[in-house]
């Protein structure tokens, strides 16, 4: 008797496999346009995106016409693409589920009573700050600080805490990807204003946003360090100048520092129950 070979079910074996494989690729590429799309401070050609991946035209075009589908980029009438609205959504959403937010609340609501101004906690990713949570008065004067949303590193109390307490080779390739943009005209706006700026915040230990990214708005920030004395995140508190004045300064970095203290002894010792878990923090400084 002779036994032939089931070829059918073979075949079927190696479609799906080969099916799958090509799925991955997809996907890993349009992951890859929207990171592109993501560090262009201007909308993108399909041309200048496919320079930036090496690809032919025809591939990133079928990645592009999925991500527009989505509403994950949107297209310009110039024929350009840019980031949509629908990643705002989802960051957002993102946002809301980081378990360390509700770890975090206790330290930061008592931290709100105790100034009596908005405050503020934030990450850092690549050249801006994202905002992860807000506690504000009800006289509240901040406006460009809603939940998800960002503002560069370099004019933020927040982001210059957080960009002080990094490594030399992070700040270096933060500092180097920065378009400087003049919001006020307090704003640092060159290189070597930054860097300066950044020498004096790792001496006293945290920042001050003085009308550098809004006029008549002072923000105090003061970084969230790990145990290598890192900064994986920053609180501050913000208000108008006419409250937020030189005398109060010290008062609130008082405040501010016993608030980041507190919360960087509670993640290190919620990591030494769970090494085997890490902080979900920490990614947003390794991209």
């Amino acid at each position: 008797m002779v036994v032939v070979p089931n070829t059918s079910t073979s075949t079927r074996k190696e479609s799906s496999s080969v099916e799958k494989s090509y799925l991955i690729h997809s996907l890993d590429r349009a992951i890859s346009v929207l990171e592109i799309l993501s560090e262009s401070n201007v909308p993108l050609s399909l041309a200048e995106i496919c320079k930036q991946m090496n690809l032919h035209k025809s591939t990133v075009h079928r990645s592009l016409m999925v991500l527009e589908r989505r509403e994950l980029i949107q297209r310009t009438l110039g024929n350009r693409f840019h980031l949509g609205l629908k990643l705002y959504e989802l960051g957002n959403r993102a946002v809301e589920q980081i378990d360390l937010r509700t770890r975090i609340q206790p330290y930061f609501r008592y931290l709100a009573t105790q100034v009596g101004e908005t405050v503020h906690l934030s990450i850092l990713q690549k050249t801006s700050v994202i905002y992860l949570d807000k506690v504000e008065p009800n006289y509240g004067v901040c406006r460009n600080s809603k939940l998800g949303t960002s503002n560069p590193v370099y004019c933020t109390s927040m982001g210059k805490a957080m960009l002080a307490f990094q490594s030399e080779e992070i700040i270096e390739k933060i500092v180097s990807r920065i378009h400087f943009v003049r919001y006020t005209s307090k704003t640092l706006y060159t290189r070597e204003m930054l860097l300066s700026a950044l020498e004096r915040i790792r001496r006293r230990g945290y920042a001050v946003d003085n009308e550098e990214i809004e006029l008549g708005v002072r923000c105090i920030g003061v970084p969230i360090l790990d145990e290598n004395q890192l900064a994986i995140a920053a609180v501050s508190v913000s208000g108008p100048t006419s409250r937020i004045i030189t005398q109060n300064v010290p008062m609130i970095v008082k405040h501010l520092q016993r608030c980041c203290n507190e919360i960087s002894t509670m993640l290190a010792n919620s990591k030494k129950k769970k090494t085997q878990k890490r902080s979900p923090f920490l990614k947003y400084n390794e991209n």
